[in-house]
């Protein structure tokens, strides 16, 4: 055996390779930057009680909220059960779904998109949750009590709560 033989195996790096690895590292550190650079002017006006600048986002974000909410995404902290109200969060949702309507043609194509992708996504766990909760009810296992559904005032008004611990309000 030969000395070059013995050096074991070499290493071949294509630099195309290396040209794309460069490029997707300067990406990320751009995006980086920028993250860092607004969670620095979010941190200044944390400390002076000031609110984030309101913008088109950040009213979707906040409908958005109110529906994950009423769809059980939160626990109530006194009893720990899933609270569902299905008319809050079906009221949310149509109020993101009227202003889809009202503001098509007028929303930059990122807000547009993310507004259809949060309206499909909220959509589909709606339907999702009304159909476990009918189902429930066809089985007897929720109160078919029309007020049980009505979203009321929360967990210590009444209601039922389903086998999979579901607080649904009643009224």
């Amino acid at each position: 055996m030969t000395d070059s033989d013995q050096d074991g195996p070499k290493l071949h790096i294509d630099s195309d390779w290396k040209a794309q690895a460069e490029a997707e590292r300067a990406r990320l550190a751009e995006a980086e930057a920028k993250v860092a650079a607004k969670n620095e002017g979010d941190e200044a006006g944390e400390g002076r009680g000031e609110l984030p600048t309101p913008d088109f986002r950040g009213l979707v974000g906040m409908l958005a909220s109110q529906a994950i909410m009423g769809l059980g995404a939160m626990q109530d902290p006194k009893t720990g059960r899933v609270v569902v109200d299905l008319e809050g969060s079906r009221f949310a949702i149509d109020l993101l779904g009227m202003l889809e309507e009202k503001t098509r043609g007028n929303l930059e194509k990122d807000e547009s998109e993310e507004l259809s992708q949060v309206l499909g996504e909220l959509r589909s766990r709606y339907v999702q949750l009304t159909k476990l909760v009918a189902t429930q009810m066809a089985a007897g296992k929720v109160s078919t009590d029309a007020g049980d559904l009505a979203g009321g005032s929360g967990a210590g008004a009444g209601g039922t709560t389903t086998p999979s611990g579901l607080h649904i309000p009643g009224s």
